[in-house]
């Protein structure tokens, strides 16, 4: 099996081209194997390139524990530099089918490659039980998580980073829980990820973001991914991040976001409701997985 192996500032995947041969027989124990930084690949999940009747190409996303995500940021940049530079469709704005839908892309090519990449991620999906999440209100915007077994342990792992178990939730086609506080730098992700993830007001898990302010157009963030655990970036996440911040009044439409692996730049539009994000899109290597 032939994959690439690619990068969204950071947040890396196998990618395994599924139009011009046979797609793996189970992408899940698939995904565990190639995402192994030891014994595999390694990388934060696998990215199948598929075939599409409505789009370009088709997008299935894997984390490193298996399971199956709706949709990933930074992938689907990934994936349109591929379809792009691999001679799938090489147009300047691209169709890519998701588990939130089909996305439109626009490209930014330089000597024949993609370089950066614009897509249009639709509209917020604000509604609770859509998120889903259990906690009240429509938008969930800084609401207070009720404490279960974890709480204490969580507020107290939270204070030295001058954060509260405060989650503005937004889905992008998956779920978040945004939650901002004075100094990202000093939250335990390894510890609160977690916890959070699997608490009770998330049915489907979610994936948890930790967001510092600087100004009304400018945030420091850190993930804990559904799934994969801490991660150099998560678009989605980005995206998520910027909504949340407009919805809690602390910052504007648009906003520069820094992450561990680079910057992406969002914007949640007046005009259509919808959520744009602007980062690149990187190549690393290709090679052959004996599966």
């Amino acid at each position: 099996m032939h994959f690439t192996k690619m990068h969204g500032i950071g947040n890396d995947y196998v990618y395994v081209d599924c139009i011009r041969q046979p797609p793996p027989r189970d992408p899940c124990a698939l995904a565990r194997a190639v995402s192994d930084r030891h014994c595999g690949i390694g990388s934060d999940g696998l990215i199948l390139i598929c075939p599409s009747q409505v789009a370009d190409a088709r997008m299935r996303m894997f984390n490193v524990d298996g399971s199956e995500s709706e949709m990933c940021g930074n992938g689907i940049r990934c994936v349109a530099k591929f379809v792009h530079d691999h001679g799938i469709a090489r147009k300047p704005r691209l169709t890519i089918e998701t588990g939130r839908g089909v996305l439109s892309l626009d490209l930014t090519v330089e000597n024949d490659r993609v370089t950066q990449v614009r897509v249009d991620m639709g509209t917020p999906i604000l509604q609770a039980a859509d998120i889903p999440t259990t906690l009240p209100g429509n938008p969930v915007a800084d609401a207070k998580l009720p404490y279960w077994d974890a709480g204490r342990e969580l507020l107290d792992l939270l204070a030295p980073a001058g954060g509260q178990p405060a989650v503005t939730c937004v889905s992008t086609g998956n779920p978040h829980g945004v939650l901002f506080c004075r100094d990202v730098t000093k939250v335990p992700l390894e510890k609160v990820g977690p916890m959070l993830e699997h608490a009770p007001v998330f049915p489907r898990r979610a994936n948890i973001h930790f967001a510092q302010v600087h100004s009304r157009g400018e945030v420091t963030m850190r993930t804990w991914e559904r799934g994969s655990g801490i991660t150099m970036a998560c678009g989605t996440g980005a995206c998520s991040v910027c909504v949340a911040g407009v919805l809690t009044g602390r910052t504007d439409r648009e906003l520069l976001a820094h992450l561990p692996g680079g910057d992406l730049r969002l914007h949640w539009s007046e005009s259509d409701d919808h959520v744009y994000m602007t980062g690149p899109a990187t190549e690393v290597f290709s090679g052959e997985w004996p599966e």
